[in-house]
């Protein structure tokens, strides 16, 4: 029996019928992490809230219940549990499978007394003003302008020292903490062969300034910024301190002159406001300083970093409360070069802060 060869193309196998959870998998997980991501305030809130009870610090490093916790704290049992329940979500505080709760590294961070504490970094991220700014972003993106002056009807920095009562207090602790832990990595990182003097250039209350003058003892150093500033300089650099004799505390606005040589010059998060006053500042110091010099800028980065969430929220807080900008490796090296500066490096400080090593041109 003869059979007639089936020229058929054939047939596609058989597939499985579409598996509806695999299929959506990806799509659920997107709309979970978008709820939880336009619910953020609540984490900041909850944060904040823990902050402000002292919960870090009355939990010590024995675990305890919500009810003993509370009884310390004088609040609700109850709403203090679920506000700890919220925040184990995000690693902070860790509840045991008998309901009682304990520290993670981050949540004691929150603790006023750990070195390296955020306790007063993450009040000031949560000012009252902060819950005004922030619904108002779209406006600032399309303008390109602060909206803390259509708010308040003063700037940033009036309001917050004529009107902003415990807010400026909070603001100068948390920028004092902030900068405390800056001063001791700089310190760390900071080559000073050869260096006989350094100049701190709109230095605050000069942190940064002390940590290098205790690194090397024969080294000598000014402190510029503005002369509310100086007046409340760090104690250390101050008369009857124990590096005053060191120093020279100089009042004057960096974008205005700089009327201070050294052999460093170091800016430490001031070239943030706006351009034009960042190239005055820079323009200020190469006209100051002595072809050859060395030029310290250290920024926050909104690329190439490990913190970027972090240093992409502080440039949009930036943008909202004074219309500035953090810089990206590009524009930072730009206009220092625009301004007659070698830059010859860029180095992590830590993972928030870089540092960008110039010389003044020859």
């Amino acid at each position: 029996m003869t059979t007639t060869p089936d020229t058929r193309a054939p047939s596609a196998p058989h597939a499985p019928p579409p598996d509806p959870a695999g299929s959506q998998a990806p799509a659920a997980a997107a709309s979970m992490r978008l709820r939880e991501i336009v619910f953020g305030a609540a984490c900041a809130a909850s944060v904040r809230a823990a902050a402000r009870l002292g919960v870090a610090d009355a939990l010590g490093e024995e675990p305890r219940s919500a009810e003993e916790l509370a009884a310390d704290l004088d609040v609700q049992p109850e709403a203090l549990r679920r506000l700890l329940r919220a925040l184990t979500c995000y690693g902070l505080f860790v509840e045991n499978p008998d309901g009682r709760f304990a520290h993670t590294d981050m949540s004691r961070l929150l603790r006023e007394d750990v070195p390296g504490s955020l306790h007063h970094i993450a009040l000031w991220c949560t000012e009252p003003w902060t819950w005004d700014a922030w619904p108002r972003l779209d406006e600032a993106v399309r303008t390109g302008r602060d909206v803390f002056t259509g708010l308040y009807g003063k700037g940033f920095f009036e309001y917050l020292h004529t009107d902003g009562g415990e807010s400026a207090r909070v603001f100068d602790r948390a920028m004092t903490s902030s900068s405390r832990q800056a001063a001791r990595d700089l310190a760390a990182y900071v080559d000073l062969t050869g260096v006989g003097s350094v100049a701190d250039i709109g230095g605050g209350q000069g942190l940064a300034l002390a940590g290098l003058l205790e690194k090397k003892p024969d080294l000598h150093g000014t402190l510029l910024d503005l002369p509310d500033v100086v007046a409340h300089a760090d104690a250390r650099l101050r008369d009857g301190g124990a590096l005053a004799d060191r120093v020279r505390l100089v009042p004057g606005d960096c974008r205005a002159d700089i009327p201070v040589r050294a052999d460093l010059y170091v800016l430490k998060n001031i070239l943030e406001w706006d351009d034009a006053s960042t190239r005055a500042t820079l323009r200020n110091v190469v006209e100051a300083a002595e072809p050859g010099a060395r030029v310290l800028v250290i920024e926050n980065l909104v690329d190439d970093s490990p913190s970027m969430r972090f240093t992409t929220a502080m440039d949009l807080l930036l943008l909202l409360n004074v219309g500035g900008a953090k810089h990206s490796r590009a524009s930072m090296t730009g206009l220092m070069a625009e301004a007659g500066l070698d830059v010859s490096d860029v180095n992590p400080i830590n993972p928030y802060l870089h540092a960008f090593e110039a010389t003044v041109r020859r």
